[in-house]
């Protein structure tokens, strides 16, 4: 009678996890974007948000949180209440953080749940058009005649952009300083500026001001050229033997978040992921449509926080 009552009570269990999962949603999901407006992550995130909210009926409240290389957004979410109501938007930066920083305030392999991979793009290494460099080795050389003279904008310390052009400096041999600022949007309109004169900038960022002819583009930093813009060299082709940095982005959940509700985000984010629209819609912005499972994506995660360890370890760079 006694395991009779325990089976009961777990199928009773199963029953209303599946029908919670069911009703999923009720109410308003609300979407951390760990960056400011105008960045790679918020661009993406709010095309798929959109489409979300368009498919589950519910309201996708965009919580942009900046600050502290994403530390901030992703602290909130990782201590947010796990039922399905807070979805974060990480990306690489996230998986950096957990080698720069001592005390992130959270544990990206431990304190989500992983959702799916959603997309990736290459940065563009760009100059402002008053740089007297229009290809990668005309900027190395010049680098080279100033050192210490040249600077280069980030979206913070730890982003892609940051790792990118201490990866460049390494390879290249060059002597280039590094301007951290508080995401891609600021960053971007330093470099639109003239503040800072070069840019490993998330494509979505900076191919706008690129086509407005406000920034110069030299190469893309993937190991293979873009499809969205086949005409540009890779920094390695260029001469960066070697050279290969790009931003990856996914949803994840709180951990502990039910099992049903992240099957059930998942299904959702892969179904927009793989619609025409939204896929076109992206590739104008330099994003390949990437999905995964949860499993599939956790490893994924793990890999790169071990990968970017070792360049951050190389490199000396802390952020506390």
């Amino acid at each position: 009678m006694r395991w009779f009552v325990v089976i009961a009570g777990l199928l009773s269990a199963l029953g209303c996890n599946s029908a919670y999962a069911q009703q999923y949603p009720t109410k308003p999901i609300r979407y951390i974007l760990p960056f400011p407006p105008g960045g790679g992550t918020d661009t993406l995130a709010r095309i798929v948000g959109q489409k979300l909210g368009e498919n589950v009926g519910q309201t996708v409240v965009m919580d942009n949180r900046p600050g502290a290389g994403a530390n901030i957004g992703a602290e909130i979410a990782a201590h947010s209440v796990p039922d399905g109501y807070t979805i974060l938007m990480g990306n690489i930066a996230h998986a950096v953080n957990m080698t720069l920083y001592n005390k992130p305030g959270y544990n990206l392999a431990t304190d989500f749940a992983p959702i799916t991979l959603l997309a990736s793009t290459p940065n563009i290494l760009v100059v402002h058009p008053s740089v007297a460099a229009k290809t990668v080795q005309e900027l190395i050389a010049l680098a080279k005649a100033k050192p210490g003279q040249l600077n280069y904008a980030s979206s913070g310390s730890g982003s892609s952009a940051h790792l990118a052009g201490e990866l460049f400096k390494n390879l290249a041999g060059v002597n280039i300083v590094h301007i951290p600022y508080k995401g891609g949007g600021p960053a971007v309109i330093s470099l639109v500026a003239g503040e800072a004169a070069i840019g490993f900038a998330t494509m979505p960022s900076v191919l706008p001001q690129v086509k407005a002819g406000k920034l110069r583009a030299l190469a893309v930093t993937t190991s293979k050229r873009s499809p969205a813009v086949p005409d540009m060299p890779t920094v390695a082709e260029s001469g960066v033997a070697g050279y290969d940095a790009n931003t990856w982005y996914g949803a994840l959940a709180p951990a502990r978040t039910p099992a049903t509700i992240v099957t059930r985000l998942h299904d959702e984010f892969v179904k927009i992921m793989r619609a025409s629209d939204v896929r076109e819609r992206i590739a104008v912005h330099g994003y390949e449509a990437e999905t995964d499972t949860p499993q599939e994506f956790s490893s994924y995660i793990k890999s790169e926080i071990a990968k970017w360890g070792k360049v951050v370890k190389a490199a000396g760079i802390r952020a506390d």
